[in-house]
């Protein structure tokens, strides 16, 4: 099944991301190879593609787990929360209407 993981980033979080972003994109990268994510991304804090030192405000995964426990398992080991990124991490189910 499909999960939301909805993520809200710290104030000035832009150092701490840079930090753990390696780490962050290498476990994605490693899901994207199993075909299990369906998107992620951040959510600029303004609206830019590239917002500079305005940084993130947080960031949004889609992706395929078994169950809702292994989800929100999966999502607190995430650098960005062990790095103090995030300051808070909501999991859903998501069903996927479109595309």
């Amino acid at each position: 099944m499909l999960y939301a993981i909805i993520c809200e980033d710290v104030p000035d979080s832009l150092l701490l991301r840079v930090a753990a972003r390696p780490a962050h994109l290498e476990r994605l990268q490693s899901m994207s190879a199993q075909h299990r994510i369906i998107l992620a991304g951040p959510h600029p804090a303004v609206d830019s593609n590239d917002p500079g030192t305005a940084g993130f405000t947080g960031s949004l995964i889609v992706a395929s787990f078994d169950s809702l426990e292994e989800a929100r398992t999966w999502a607190n080991e995430d650098p960005y929360v062990t790095a103090g990124v995030f300051r808070n991490v909501v999991v859903k189910p998501f069903k996927q209407v479109l595309p």
